[in-house]
């Protein structure tokens, strides 16, 4: 696909997408609620917040592991500068560890300034059952921060799109698959709501599509196939 049809494309996609979570996917809407329904017990407590697969697997060691990737992109990087074998990939080692940490910081940004609050932050006990307490904002809950970590992986794909395309293809499942998987063990905790996670993955795709309009050219996919 050539990269004028392929940003249009996905200037469509990115467009109808927000649509589509604006009306669908509202924060603690009834696909929320509906979801989050399992994990939550009839007095509003989440009791697997502190299981170990998904507090200390899911939260810290898949994390950690991911994060170990974009480390090796980023010494990969500092190493081009020195090894010459490395430097005719520095833009791509560079633009998968740079993109991918601003995919996170925006992300994080959003979620320090945002009045959501954490679904086991919103359930109040009531005569029969919980109540939703929808005025709750302890806040900084959305979008979904960890599911970011994952999502960021998709940035693979916009640097190998047109000369690895199955590298790139990789990077996009991979980053698609672990992203909401974090994300979805979060709300099995409580922590977030499906559509906290949904908006993750919004932005770290719009933001690598806005950052690739730029970059494309260094990358050299601007004028190839993918």
């Amino acid at each position: 696909m050539q990269f004028s049809v392929f940003m249009r494309v996905q200037l469509v996609l990115i467009a109808c997408s927000a649509v589509v979570l604006m009306m669908l996917f509202p924060v603690g809407g009834a696909i929320d609620l509906h979801l989050i329904a399992s994990w939550v017990d009839a007095t509003g407590q989440f009791h697997h917040r502190d299981n170990w697969y998904l507090a200390k697997l899911n939260h810290v060691i898949v994390k950690n592991i991911i994060i170990g990737v974009y480390a090796v992109f980023f010494v990969l990087w500092l190493a081009s500068f020195k090894m010459t074998r490395l430097a005719a990939q520095r833009w791509q080692y560079g633009y998968m560890f740079w993109v991918s940490m601003l995919c996170t910081s925006i992300v994080g940004i959003l979620k320090s300034q945002s009045s959501h609050a954490c679904p086991w932050n919103m359930t109040h006990p009531a005569a029969q059952g919980f109540v939703w307490d929808f005025s709750a904002t302890h806040g900084h809950c959305f979008p979904g921060g960890h599911a970011s970590t994952g999502f960021a992986l998709m940035t693979g794909y916009f640097v190998y799109r047109a000369t690895h395309h199955r590298r790139a293809l990789f990077y996009l499942f991979a980053g698609l698959i672990l992203g909401f998987a974090m994300g979805w063990a979060q709300m099995m905790r409580g922590a977030h709501f499906l559509s906290h996670n949904l908006w993750t993955g919004w932005w770290a795709w719009s933001i690598n599509c806005l950052i690739y309009l730029w970059a494309a050219r260094h990358l050299g996919t601007r004028h190839q196939h993918s």
